[in-house]
């Protein structure tokens, strides 16, 4: 009877030490344009799609791309960071949207080095829903001309988003940058050292007086509007260094001290 039991316990614990490593998830995470989403997301066996890695990857992990490939459209319901550093990470989409953020309303969510393509079909490029701090550095977001059809639209429920946006390009959308927060709540967007051109209607659009936006040496260039300020939304640019053509002014103007 002792070994009966002892053999039991035996196999228990051994099924147990083997099945939590499937059910774990890594703070890092990689994918390749050649891996598999029914790999573990390891550096040495990769996922394939940002959407299989996500949910192998903890809250507040990090998805890293390891080498060249189209990664696919996802959506971001936890802190996370999706990072690419100078290797071609695309997200192309055809008449959907390409990364949608619905997090929580303390989540902080990063996206670095992406190219966000949506081939004249996709909805918006960058969506958020609902976060604390969206981040989106060095990303590419061109050809989102269906629906809304805006490169970063920005109508979250969660009051007093804030999304950062550093040294990237949003071309060729219907619209540039969209903050109108959900339900009346307070969103804004601050927009450094980027470049916003051909986008077909506007640059920059803020809608309702909670919600606002800030220009940083930044270009909106080849739009009818550059800046569109709705039911008295502040729009500052700050500094000289900001070049805006088509219609449209900063409602403010501060200096740096």
């Amino acid at each position: 009877m002792k070994i009966y039991l002892l053999t039991i316990s035996a196999i228990a614990s051994f099924a147990i030490l083997y099945a939590t490593p499937a059910q774990a998830q890594a703070t890092r995470t990689w994918v390749s344009g050649v891996g598999d989403d029914a790999n573990p997301c390891s550096r040495t066996a990769p996922c394939k799609t940002f959407a299989g890695a996500i949910s192998k990857t903890a809250p507040a992990g990090e998805i890293n791309v390891l080498d060249p490939g189209g990664f696919g459209a996802v959506t971001i319901t936890k802190s996370i960071t999706i990072r690419s550093d100078h290797i071609e990470a695309g997200v192309l989409v055809t008449g959907t949207n390409g990364i949608v953020i619905s997090a929580g309303a303390t989540d902080r969510v990063v996206l670095e080095g992406l190219d966000i393509e949506g081939v004249g079909t996709g909805l918006d490029g960058v969506k958020v829903n609902s976060a604390a701090i969206v981040e989106i550095t060095r990303c590419s977001i061109r050809h989102f001309a269906a629906g809304s059809g805006n490169g970063v639209d920005v109508t979250s429920s969660t009051a007093g988003t804030r999304v950062v946006i550093l040294d990237s390009i949003i071309s060729f959308n219907i619209g540039g940058v969209n903050v109108l927060g959900s339900g009346g709540v307070a969103n804004s967007v601050t927009i450094m050292n980027s470049f916003l051109d051909g986008n077909t209607s506007f640059g920059v659009q803020a809608n309702g007086a909670v919600n606002a936006i800030a220009l940083i040496r930044t270009n909106i260039l080849g739009s009818p509007a550059g800046i569109s300020s709705l039911n008295g939304a502040p729009v500052a640019a700050f500094g000289p260094s900001n070049v805006i053509t088509g219609t449209g002014s900063p409602t403010l103007s501060p200096v740096f001290k």
